[in-house]
Parts: C-alpha cells; sequence; structure tokens
C-alpha cells in the first residue's frame, strides 16, 4: 500500500508515518513529488491495520497496490522519474529529451575506444556505452579487458565529457565498476542474478536493467523492485529482445513493451535495437521504430570497422551510419513532440 500525504504537510507528519510504518515490521520508502509526498510501504501489509495510518496527521488517504511490483508502480509515482547520469553535458534519461547511448560492444584497445568515443560524441550521443567485462555464450571467445578497459573508458569519459555505461557481472566487481563508471548496466543473463541486483541496489549509480531473455513484463519490473527496495531509486529499463522461433533476427524485439512499461511504471525505459536484432541493416529502423513509440533512449553497438570487431561486429553501426541514424531519430522525435 501507499500512503498519500496532504499538500503542505509537515517533515514530522512524513517522520510519524514512517515510525509507525515501522512498528508494523514493515519498511518504507518516501518519495516526494512535486506535489504530494507518498510513503510506499514495502513488505506483506495484508493483515495490517490500515486505519492506524489513515488517522495520523497530515495523511489524505491510503491506497492498497495490487501490483507486485510497489516502488516501481506509477501509483506509488505517478510522475515519470527522470535519472541524471553524470558527466560534463548534464545528461538525463527520461522527460522530453531522448537519449542516445552508443560506443562498441567491447573495449577492444585504447586507441579504437577514444576513436569511437570522439565520433559518437560529435555525432550527438549523450552517453558512452562499452563493455569493460564481457559474459561469452562461448568461454574461448573474448572475455573483456577487465580493470584494463574501465581505465580507458575513464579516460575516454574525461576527453569527451560523456558518462560511461558499462555492465557488471558478479557481486564482487560492483565496487570496482562503480569506481569507473556513472552507470552499472545489469545484463540480460544477470536480470534473475538477485543477489547483484541487491548489490547494485547498494550504490549511488544510476542502474541500467536489460531485460531477461525470456522475462515477462511482471519479472522485469520485479528485479528492479529489488534494486530501488535495496536503496537506489535510479533504475533505467532496457529492452533488448527476447528470444522466440523467428531465427531471421538474433533476438524479437517487441516494442509492445514500451508503452506497456510506461502505463505499469514511472521507470523510463531505453531500447537496445543491436541484440534485439542483431543484423546492422536493421538497426536505424528500430530506432525510429522506438522513438516513435515512446522509448525514453537507445542504446546503440558503433565500431569503426565491425568486420573485424572482437565482439557483435554484425550488429554494430559505423560511425558514419550513426551519424546519419541520430539525424533519422531526432527527426521522429520532432514528430512525436520530444527532442534530443
Amino acid at each position: 500500500m501507499i500512503v498519500v500525504m496532504r499538500e503542505g504537510c509537515t517533515p514530522q507528519q512524513v517522520e510519524a508515518v514512517v515510525q509507525a510504518v515501522r512498528e508494523m515490521n514493515l519498511k518504507d520508502h518516501v518519495i516526494v513529488g512535486t506535489e504530494r509526498t507518498v510513503v510506499a510501504v514495502i513488505g506483506d501489509d495484508r493483515f495490517k491495520d490500515r486505519c492506524a495510518l489513515e488517522s495520523l496527521p497530515g495523511v489524505d488517504r491510503v491506497v492498497p497496490i495490487l501490483a507486485p511490483y510497489k516502488i516501481a508502480s506509477r501509483q506509488t509515482h505517478p510522475e515519470p522519474s527522470v535519472i541524471a547520469l553524470g558527466g560534463r553535458y548534464g545528461a538525463t534519461v527520461g522527460g522530453p529529451r531522448i537519449c542516445m547511448i552508443a560506443g562498441p560492444c567491447s573495449v577492444e584497445d585504447r586507441s579504437r575506444l577514444l576513436e569511437v568515443a570522439h565520433a559518437v560524441k560529435e555525432a550527438g550521443a549523450h552517453a558512452l556505452r562499452g563493455g569493460a567485462f564481457k559474459p561469452r555464450t562461448n568461454p574461448y571467445e573474448f572475455q573483456g579487458l577487465g580493470e584494463k578497459g574501465l581505465e580507458i573508458l575513464a579516460e575516454a569519459r574525461e576527453r569527451t565529457g560523456l558518462p560511461v555505461v558499462t555492465e557488471v557481472m558478479s557481486i564482487d566487481q560492483v565496487l570496482l565498476v562503480a569506481k569507473y563508471a556513472d552507470v552499472l548496466q545489469i545484463g540480460a543473463r544477470n536480470m534473475h542474478n538477485f543477489n547483484l541486483l541487491l548489490g547494485v541496489g547498494k550504490t549511488n549509480k544510476p542502474v541500467l536493467l536489460k531485460r531477461g531473455f525470456s522475462a515477462t513484463l511482471n519479472e522485469f519490473l520485479l528485479a528492479a523492485e529489488y534494486i530501488i527496495q535495496a536503496g537506489n531509486p535510479d533504475v533505467i529499463l532496457c529492452e533488448r529482445g527476447i528470444r522466440t522461433h523467428e531465427d531471421y533476427v538474433r533476438n524479437t524485439l517487441p516494442l509492445a513493451i514500451v508503452p506497456a512499461i510506461k502505463r505499469e511504471s514511472h521507470l523510463p525505459i531505453v531500447v537496445d535495437p543491436a541484440h534485439g536484432t542483431g543484423h546492422a541493416y536493421m538497426v536505424p529502423a528500430m530506432c525510429r521504430a522506438a522513438v516513435a513509440a515512446g522509448a525514453d533512449g537507445i542504446m546503440v553497438e558503433v565500431h569503426q570497422d565491425p568486420a573485424h570487431a572482437l565482439t557483435d561486429g554484425a550488429q554494430s553501426l559505423t560511425p558514419e551510419a550513426f551519424a546519419r541514424t541520430i539525424q533519422e531519430v531526432a527527426a521522429v522525435a520532432r514528430a512525436v513532440g520530444r527532442e534530443l
């Protein structure tokens, strides 16, 4: 349930609600909106006395939340969340602006990464992506440069001003990756790694959470709930395609989840058409479609020589193709009342 406070309530009245929730052996999560303050009550509240909360000074009403995800629900937080990414240029995800995140699948070496970073910055990207740790299905394939890759990404941020988005694969990597990165990415393979979700939930870095290969919308939002209830409200959802019977694409990109998420949750959602299709020629069209569907951002892979990329070359755009794509995306954004 959520406790909706009256307009003009005092901090002392909010604190009294928080204390009452804790006395019920439940967890509280205070959300301060532009007009109202809401206290989300987390835990099994089915047998708790709501009247005890409704009678407290400053309380307007107590509303039951039917969705299993409480804090990620739009009922708890009616206003869409806008999440700051860091960097010199104030990049955000959510709100009227479309965020473009671009870079190579993997950090291969310093010179290539810096070249791509400057290229995507020049084209209009708002954030730089790149993998230092790579979860690979085949154990003999390139696994990433590890901390050396993180150091290169940090140098690229210093040179371009772009915030860095990179993946953390395990709990023991959380503090290391958080030391270098601006946004911690949870990959599709780890969406159900609940200990890792709790680990990034204890950091103060935004988390980009990718949907699992076959996860439902409920499971996706419940994974986000793990992060938020651990203390980190800055979760960005990412649709990257799911497995179906189709074989002409690497994954099937279900863009219908974008308006569904917008209805159910206040969290921003970005779309990854590279993993969602697996083919570079499809990526620009799906970028345009994602923005038309209401996505808050796009994440694509860019490499200066895709044919010789160590990972995911087939789905990577060249810098020139990315520059064209960003112009096309800008046109669609204007058509639907948004901007880059």
